[in-house]
């Protein structure tokens, strides 16, 4: 970089050497990445699918070190006394691994959102006019321990135009690392600048307020994907817009109505298929008029799992091994094997619970009656809202989006999944034959 001492990038592309000037390489980033960006909007369809697939063929061929790289972060984190819920997020293993290629080629294999026809109408005197998909720009996602999300957020930002820039978290820098560079070399193989998807090569906390800065206006809009700690801190400090969710504190309510074996099955993997993602169900609600005969079975299940249940006083007689529930607990998402549980007074009661306490992420019902169901349906704003299935499919590869790059919870552009569409903006094109204006 001009004016400072060069930057020198190790095997997995981390800066090294001493007195490195963050600001500057931040700078320099943000200026390849906005240069990137152009190309990449003008893109055909099918060489940004090319460099998909080569970018999932690389991460094949380098399995080896990738897993390595890994290896060297568990290593790392296990020194630190990490819980486990976290050693889960961070780890691959060779299926992991695969399922990040294979994630990679069904975003490949997605109709191009760019250049989309939103809306066409024709003006009395003529003009008509036309709402079309474009990309957004420069995307910064800032994310921790999850290094499948340089894949996924890398993929999408490149389906829909975007160039990336990618903060990972220390703990998951090696791995991310390596990814981002088996990325770059799909972009190269392609015909594509190598600069659309970037991994920021330092650990340096600086970095990440570079980034809320905006980088003299060459991030476009941050994503966090992270702790409550982490998206808090960019919510209030970015000077760009933010898609985010502060925290998944994700609800599942049992209704009168509920068929009870189904119950069980959605509950236990609602909570326990992995505690650690953000669609992990962290309170339990039970109808009163079904309790005598639902709460215990679903508590027992639960502690037999190895679940621990903090309850009301209704939980608490089910079950001995069940401990009390503070005020603190309704509004905790635990990202581990603990769940809260509280019997409720209906449907009434249910809503009134997850007004109080959600953090309008994903809840959902289980209930054979539609009237209930769409009730619920209807009147629990949160950005995904369910019936009979399972919290775990807050995801935006069971939508069907190939992947997310995260989940909004907000209300402004994009909300629940942000996928390939959520990543693009619009402009109005507007053809005439001369008219002018009177």
């Amino acid at each position: 970089m001009s004016g400072h001492d060069p930057v020198r990038l190790n095997a997995v592309g981390a800066v090294s050497g001493a007195g490195v000037d963050v600001p500057a390489l931040m700078q320099d980033l943000g200026r390849k990445a906005r240069e990137a960006s152009r190309r990449i909007a003008l893109a055909s369809p099918e060489q940004k699918n090319a460099a998909l697939q080569a970018m999932a063929a690389h991460i094949r061929t380098r399995a080896d070190a990738i897993l390595a790289a890994n290896e060297e972060d568990l290593a790392e984190a296990g020194a630190k006394g990490q819980a486990a819920s976290f050693i889960d997020r961070l780890t691959l293993n060779p299926q992991r691994l695969e399922d990040i290629a294979q994630a990679i080629e069904s975003i490949a294999a997605l109709p191009d959102p760019v250049g989309r026809v939103l809306a066409r109408f024709e003006r009395p005197n003529g003009l008509v006019i036309e709402r079309v998909a474009t990309p957004l720009g420069v995307i910064g996602v800032i994310f921790e321990s999850r290094p499948n999300v340089t894949a996924d957020a890398g993929a999408l930002c490149l389906k829909a135009g975007n160039a990336a820039i990618l903060r990972a978290g220390s703990e998951s820098f090696r791995t991310s690392s390596a990814i981002a560079e088996a990325m770059g070399e799909g972009l190269k193989e392609a015909g594509l600048p190598a600069d659309a998807i970037r991994l920021v090569p330092t650990r340096d906390r600086a970095a990440v307020g570079a980034m809320l800065s905006g980088l003299s206006g060459n991030i476009d809009v941050i994503v966090p994907r992270g702790g409550k700690s982490l998206v808090a801190r960019v919510q209030d400090e970015a000077r760009v817009p933010v898609f985010a969710h502060l925290e998944g504190l994700c609800h599942v309510f049992v209704h009168e109505g509920a068929d009870l074996d189904m119950a069980k099955r959605i509950v236990l993997n609602a909570k326990m298929r992995r505690t650690g993602v953000c669609g992990s169900a962290e309170t339990l609600l039970v109808d009163s008029a079904i309790a005598e005969t639902h709460l215990k079975p679903l508590v027992v299940q639960l502690l037999d799992a190895g679940c621990a249940v903090r309850g009301d006083a209704a939980t608490l007689a089910a079950d001995p091994r069940v401990t009390p529930a503070s005020e603190e607990d309704w509004r905790t998402e635990y990202l581990d094997a603990i769940i809260s549980c509280r019997v409720v007074e209906g449907l009434d009661g249910a809503l009134a619970h997850i007004e109080t306490y959600s953090s309008h992420h994903t809840d959902s019902i289980v209930t054979d009656d539609p009237l209930a169901a769409e009730r619920f349906l209807t009147q629990v704003d949160s950005a995904i809202v369910l019936h009979n299935a399972s919290t775990q499919f807050a995801d935006g590869g069971e939508f069907g989006f190939g992947a997310e790059i995260g989940i909004a919870t907000g209300r402004m552009h994009a909300r629940g999944p942000v996928g390939v569409e959520q990543l693009t903006s619009f402009k109005y094109r507007v053809r005439g034959a001369g008219q002018i204006r009177s």
